[in-house]
């Protein structure tokens, strides 16, 4: 199989809502949008995008239908820190606070619409406990 894009789609009860959620917490502009659907991509990345799709929306068979639940996006950016600093001086509180992991992140947890998780990473070093999990290639620096 050739890949030719891969992109997470939310679904959602308020497209607009969640789209300008993204918009202007975390960089997306819409490539396209309408009432039920808008692509969006990353400003200064076009390899990174999202879609927001209405939970009820005709082309989800019916077992399918509703918002998204049992999801959690990673955004790794290259200074958690700052990243944190504004999205809380943006207003967004995060459930879960800035802290470092043994396996190898920086990171926090905010909760996005519809209650999707949102958990912004800076790669750091693991303990040595947890770098044996690592290839060689893949092991934070």
């Amino acid at each position: 199989m050739k890949c030719t894009q891969y992109y997470p789609v939310l679904m959602t009860d308020d497209v607009a809502g969640s789209a300008t959620f993204f918009t202007r917490h975390f960089g997306f502009t819409p490539q396209y949008q309408d009432e039920s659907y808008v692509h969006l991509q990353m400003s200064d990345d076009p390899s990174v995008n999202l879609a927001i799709l209405k939970g009820d929306h005709t082309t989800i068979p019916a077992q399918g239908q509703g918002r998204a639940s049992g999801l959690l996006l990673n955004f790794e950016v290259e200074d958690v820190d700052a990243m944190h600093s504004r999205l809380t001086r943006q207003g967004l509180t995060p459930i879960q606070p800035l802290r470092d992991e043994d396996f190898g992140q920086r990171h926090f947890i905010l909760q996005g619409p519809e209650g999707v998780l949102i958990d912004v990473i800076t790669p750091i070093p693991p303990t040595e406990a947890f770098a044996a999990g690592y290839s060689a290639e893949a092991l934070p620096g």
